[in-house]
């Protein structure tokens, strides 16, 4: 996207739907943990108007660039988490 001739939005996603809730069990997960001995919901704190699906479109990156994913959810939550992990560590 960075060798195009003009600059443009571009939605990098992998395409699946999961919920907040899915994520985080997946970021715990790469941790050896179980999120729900850390973390609690609270309905109150739902949005009234809540989106019942969330996920990223990438066709436009596909179409004009060739692009699709490669890397599945889980194993995207698991790079970031070790990544953010490995950075704590040398901290």
């Amino acid at each position: 996207m960075l060798q195009q001739p003009v600059a443009d939005d571009y939605v990098i996603a992998t395409g699946e739907t999961r919920s907040v809730k899915d994520f985080a069990h997946l970021a715990f997960v790469a941790l050896g943990l179980n999120y729900e001995d850390y973390i609690t919901l609270d309905s109150e704190l739902y949005r009234p108007a809540e989106i019942n699906e969330l996920r990223g479109d990438y066709s436009k990156a596909e179409r004009v660039l060739g692009w699709k994913p490669r890397i599945k959810l889980d194993q995207l939550a698991e790079m970031m988490v070790k990544a953010d992990w490995d950075r704590i560590k040398k901290a």
